[in-house]
């Protein structure tokens, strides 16, 4: 990880700009101005002027900046600056404080993503000195592991220019693989409102908790449906769309009838499949055939779904030019599809051709004692250093 040579300014290698956004706690519910501070302050030590997109609040700011020629189509380098939380997590060190051991650098956001952003920004020397013929864009969005909430402002800014990046890449951590999909994610927040009641007299109540239950239970016939009977989409692992109730909530005490409960289902969709089917399965069944009982008991009662997350969908499909200059860069033979979200659908749905790639290991995310390799920095450093001398070149696509 040698340090960039560029006379009079100070040098900082990927792992020390590493350990200085690991410095930072982005966790999703807390801002992060300061590490866009901190980027942007960097970036001004260089002559780079950056643009900050803020969300409503003023808490948070996604930041964009351009290096290199700006009248002319480049690359986009996307990062999310937040990271998830380490409350419950039994880390061996301090989570916001890089160590490094056995050629691994441990803390929350090595992998996922500020491995990414920390490689990214290193370059910024070697940018300056390279005489790109296309520029770079760098684009540090917020609020991604809680929706990808930031990139659409980032989305809408591209919107505006005369000219938009002609590649995107998102370097989430894929082992340095190119990556031309991954499915989509809808979260859902369902409340079921009930009649309470002492426990003696059950019939007369209405019991959130057991209709919540009933209706967990359609969820997972619907999940078992789509396991066994698709549709299908073999590029994928699972291959078919799942669908998830991971938090459930109701009730305060066993002689009461419980007149709430709430809970929180997944739907991670492939691309062939529209989510919103499956949403209105869950509601018919909730509003058809469980509501009708509820309400002969009290037409107050009833049951609501909420939409709290939607993130797209994306493909690209492997024969794009984009894709296989991406490909030329990591020495891959062939691109994969991944389940997890990104913000890849939302930019490439912007006119933006996208491909997921970056350093780390998805397996290593939201865990305690995160970790990324410093043969995946190295990695990373290479296949940037690649994207520079090509743009130094006519764009090949």
């Amino acid at each position: 990880m040698a340090k960039a040579q560029l006379s009079g300014k100070a040098q900082l290698d990927s792992k020390e700009m590493l350990e200085k956004l690991i410095g930072f706690d982005t966790t999703s519910h807390l801002s992060n101005l300061e590490l866009i501070s901190f980027v942007q302050d960097y970036l001004d030590g260089y002559g780079i002027g950056s643009e900050l997109i803020y969300d409503a609040q003023k808490k948070k700011a996604n930041l964009y900046a351009t290096v290199g020629p700006a009248d002319v189509p480049g690359v986009m380098l996307s990062g999310h600056t937040d990271v998830v939380p380490v409350e419950g997590q039994d880390w061996d060190s301090d989570p916001f404080t890089l160590r490094e051991q056995n050629g691994m650098f441990y803390g929350r956001g090595t992998s996922d993503m500020k491995g990414f952003i920390a490689v990214a920004l290193a370059k910024l020397p070697e940018m300056l000195e390279a005489g790109l013929k296309a520029p770079v864009h760098f684009a540090l969005s917020y609020d991604e592991e809680v929706g990808c909430l930031g990139a659409h402002g980032i989305a809408a800014h591209i919107g505006h220019q005369h000219i938009k990046p002609k590649l995107c890449i998102v370097g989430e951590p894929t082992s340095m693989k190119p990556i031309t999909g991954h499915k989509g994610v809808c979260d859902y927040r369902c409340h079921i409102h009930g009649k309470e009641c002492h426990s003696s007299l059950s019939p007369y109540g209405v019991n959130a908790v057991e209709y919540g239950a009933e209706l967990v239970a359609h969820i997972k016939s619907i999940a078992r449906r789509l396991q066994k009977e698709g549709p299908f989409n073999r590029e994928f692992d699972p291959p078919c769309t799942t669908v998830h109730v991971g938090v459930m909530h109701g009730g305060t005490a066993l002689n009461i009838v419980p007149n709430k409960c709430e809970f929180e289902l997944e739907i991670r969709s492939i691309p062939d499949q529209d989510p919103v089917e499956i949403v209105n399965e869950i509601k018919d069944y909730a509003w058809r055939h469980l509501e009708p009982h509820m309400k002969d008991i009290d037409p107050q009662t009833g049951i609501t779904l909420q939409e709290e997350v939607s993130i797209p969908g994306f493909s690209i499909d492997n024969s794009d030019p984009a894709v296989l200059f991406v490909q030329s860069l990591t020495g891959a033979n062939q691109a994969e599809k991944v389940s997890f979200g990104t913000e890849a659908g939302i930019f490439h749905a912007a006119g933006v051709p996208t491909i997921v790639c970056g350093p780390g290991s998805i397996e290593q995310a939201h865990r305690p004692n995160e970790f990324i390799t410093a043969e995946q920095v190295t990695k990373c450093e290479r296949f940037l250093s690649r994207l520079l001398t090509r743009m130094t070149e006519e764009m090949p696509f």
